[in-house]
């Protein structure tokens, strides 16, 4: 039983790039293909898409800068156990703002960035660079 999928799917992404593979397929959601679209969106991953019928799953292609793997470090803020809000004017900078942060927001998800420039706070799922 898996009692946190988007901690998951960050896991086996972060753990395809350091094996050096080019893609991976994992359970999909609707929240992953949001998380994934930002990454593809950001740069750290090259595409995601969702495949299936009655079993659906995420099909991702991960991006490298030569040899080296577009995603260095991911970070779970947020978790089942503990949620992690922050409002609108204390949202979090990533790595002096080179890296993202996810945020579940009331206007859906989004990257730090976005959600200052909307003005509204949410949930900080996690931190990527």
């Amino acid at each position: 039983m898996l009692t946190d999928p988007i901690s998951d799917m960050l896991i086996r992404i972060k753990n395809a790039y350091m094996a050096g593979k080019n893609e991976l397929v994992l359970p999909s959601s609707k929240m992953k293909l949001s998380i994934a679209n930002i990454l593809k969106d950001n740069r750290y991953i090259y595409s995601a898409e969702e495949s299936g019928d009655k079993k659906r799953e995420l099909k991702i292609k991960l991006l490298y800068q030569g040899k080296e793997p577009a995603l260095h470090e991911v970070r779970r803020i947020s978790k089942p156990g503990r949620r992690i809000y922050a409002p609108a004017g204390n949202l979090p900078k990533v790595m002096n703002n080179y890296g993202i942060a996810v945020i579940s927001t009331s206007r859906g998800i989004m990257t730090n960035k976005e959600a200052r420039k909307l003005n509204v706070g949410g949930e900080v799922i996690c931190e990527i660079y």
